[in-house]
């Protein structure tokens, strides 16, 4: 333990990030990242941008990003806030809405930034079992509390919970910020931004990472009442005015720019996913039904982390946590065409060796 550390960081425990691997070429299915390139008109919009005028400060408010979002999604530009990827929003939302010795609620199986993020700020949580098949419920949400999230789809599971379960929780915790966290919504689900108007306590937070191909960019859009959006922006303040750079703007708004090429692609992704979902049933896998980019397996003879380690020995990189109750299931990125038929190709090999045929 290192003896310049405050009592705040030894006790810390940080998110573990998927890997990053150097040692050689692997096919990625564990980060979530999108396979496909960023649009054309993203990457010539970096290129104008980098320029002079990289010695200058860029625009603390993000005003023509700000604007572009709020015409996207049917909002006032006032009811938008931006920053560094939504992990950044997400931290500010803990600080500007949460209290310590008020509760909140967040699934028991579910990101788990969520629970660093409460432990960094000093708040108590509790942790809200699923049900069996891994669906939100409405009732454990309904208990006193100080402040909801959800992620819609969840993560690692998949599942998208129902808008009108989503409305019955913000109808019964009206005194109480709910954050939908929405990183995934874009590969076939419905967001709760329709809901803005009728609930000032629901926050709603989307990335430009997943559907939009700019993991490497860094861009979070959080969508919300005024009051909503001024407290991230006080707490964005009192941390980094200038959150998003000048590149990061640029890429970001060329990315609203091109909506044909933003819908080509991600129904490409959910194209390959539900295929693959397709192909590991018929292997007799247990595959939690999807709305994101990736997918939530099991084998019943095989353990996860077996499989793991396998896929992993053929150049396949999955995702798999120790948890309870998910601890038999591997979280899959949905890869390219190519590398998900590879990826079904060796799992199929690997279920062959080990147990001697598949269904």
């Amino acid at each position: 333990m290192n003896k310049y550390w405050s009592d705040l960081a030894k006790r810390l425990v940080p998110y573990v990030p998927g890997e990053q691997p150097r040692d050689q070429k692997y096919i990625k299915l564990n980060t979530n990242e999108n396979p496909y390139p960023p649009s054309p008109n993203v990457l010539a919009a970096i290129r104008e941008a980098a320029q002079d005028e990289l010695r200058l400060y860029p625009d603390p408010t993000c005003k023509e990003l700000r604007q572009i979002a709020a015409g996207y999604y049917g909002l006032q530009e006032s009811q938008i806030f931006v920053g560094n990827g939504s992990d950044e929003i997400l931290s500010f939302a803990f600080a500007a809405f949460f209290n310590p010795g008020e509760p909140i609620l967040f699934p028991d199986i579910t990101y788990s930034f969520y629970e660093v993020y409460a432990n960094f700020y000093g708040l108590e949580s509790i942790r809200v079992p699923l049900d069996e098949h891994f669906h939100i419920l409405l009732e454990p949400f309904l208990q006193a509390n100080g402040g909801i999230i959800l992620p819609n789809p969840n993560a690692p599971t998949a599942i998208e919970a129902p808008l009108d379960r989503i409305r019955s929780i913000l109808e019964q915790n009206r005194e109480r910020a709910v954050i939908i966290d929405e990183a995934y919504i874009d590969f076939g689900g419905k967001s709760a931004v329709s809901l803005i108007a009728d609930y000032p306590n629901l926050l709603v937070v989307h990335t430009l990472s997943k559907s939009r191909s700019l993991a490497g960019l860094r861009v979070g859009i959080a969508m919300g009442s005024e009051e909503l959006i001024e407290g991230l922006e006080r707490v964005k303040n009192s941390f980094n005015s200038y959150t998003l750079d000048r590149l990061a703007l640029a890429g970001a708004i060329a990315s609203f720019h091109d909506e044909p090429y933003f819908q080509e692609m991600r129904y490409r992704v959910i194209q390959v996913r539900d295929k693959t979902v397709g192909q590991l049933r018929q292997f007799g896998c247990t595959v939690l039904d999807s709305k994101a980019n990736f997918v939530y397996v099991s084998h019943p003879d095989i353990s996860a982390k077996t499989m793991q380690s396998q896929l992993r020995a053929q150049g396949i990189l999955v995702r798999h946590f120790m948890m309870p109750r998910t601890e038999h299931f591997l979280r899959v990125s949905i890869g390219t065409e190519e590398e998900m038929e590879q990826f079904v190709e060796a799992y199929e090999v690997i279920l062959k060796q080990m147990i001697g045929s598949t269904p």
